[in-house]
């Protein structure tokens, strides 16, 4: 039985003491990966962050998110039909793939997670939020980068090759979330406008959600133009800084954390629990599609979340 069911609001705010006692229930464990194995870092209660991923039969899920309440997976590019730049599991309709193989792609995910049905959106880079009520997918998808419901056995499918995907799920009212955060999505506040979205639609305060930020561009990876951090300093003040990388070398260009950025995004928004994968996509193009590494010509990755 989903576990949401016997979740209720404390009466009273944990105190601090409370809150890093290692004795208390709600306490989380802080992970890294090193060589392909999870060595536990700490068991003190942490305001945000799990750093690791279960990975299970070409997909990856949130330590954090029960699949018995949230079924779910990051999918990998493995286990597809899709050829050449695209191989395999590509679900990108507009990338120049073939359309009937990106619709079997679908179809295997679907049946993968087990969903009755899958939704999207056409992902545009902004911080709309769409309001998904059934399991009917229009012929011309709404224009969105977010995506909230309290419908059990829809599939909430998104698509990426180096910008952040999300999963925000509220187990004490038990609603969903998803956002797609590319570096325009992160200056618009995508994720904060579907903590937002949660709350006024259905009541969730933020305290109760738990974000998932999955594999995503790296720092390291991501050079950017003044324009891009200058507008994510106005964007997020002056919390952005950890996010904001200097040029490598002296004549180089600054980089841009994007998984940090957005890291950042939810704590404003009153997010306390969140997990990030640590996966860098553009490192990883054996798993994963990386627009950036691939130089544009590469297909879409899948990150699908449904409530049980």
């Amino acid at each position: 039985m989903c576990l949401h069911t016997a979740l209720t609001k404390p009466q009273k705010p944990q105190t601090y003491a409370e809150r890093h006692d290692p004795r208390s229930a709600k306490h989380t464990i802080l992970y890294s990966v090193t060589k392909g194995h999870l060595t536990a870092l700490s068991t003190r209660c942490q305001s945000a962050k799990l750093i690791a991923m279960e990975r299970t039969s070409g997909t990856y899920r949130f330590n954090t998110l029960d699949p018995q309440c949230v079924p779910h997976a990051v999918f990998t590019r493995q286990g597809g039909v899709s050829t050449g730049a695209y191989s395999a599991l590509n679900v990108g309709f507009h990338v120049g793939d073939r359309e009937e193989a990106v619709r079997e792609n679908h179809t295997r995910i679907q049946h993968q997670l087990g969903v009755a049905a899958l939704r999207w959106v056409k992902q545009v880079h902004g911080a709309q939020v769409a309001h998904i009520v059934d399991g009917h997918q229009p012929a011309e998808p709404i224009a969105a980068d977010g995506m909230i419901t309290t419908a059990a056995g829809i599939g909430l499918l998104m698509r990426f090759a180096d910008c952040v995907p999300i999963i925000l799920y509220d187990p004490v009212r038990h609603v969903l979330g998803m956002a797609h955060a590319g570096w325009r999505g992160t200056v618009a506040g995508v994720a904060p406008a579907v903590v937002q979205a949660m709350g006024h639609t259905f009541g969730s305060d933020p305290a109760d959600i738990i974000a998932g930020i999955g594999p995503a561009i790296c720092g390291a990876c991501y050079e950017v133009g003044p324009e891009v951090t200058t507008a994510l300093r106005e964007a997020l003040g002056p919390a952005a800084e950890p996010a904001l990388l200097p040029p490598p070398d002296p004549d180089g260009r600054p980089h841009v954390d994007l998984p940090a950025a957005n890291r950042i995004a939810l704590e404003g928004a009153g997010v306390q629990h969140i997990e990030v994968a640590g996966i860098c996509t553009a490192t990883s193009t054996g798993e994963f599609y990386s627009h950036r590494a691939e130089a544009g010509h590469t297909g879409r990755f899948a990150v699908v979340a449904a409530l049980a």
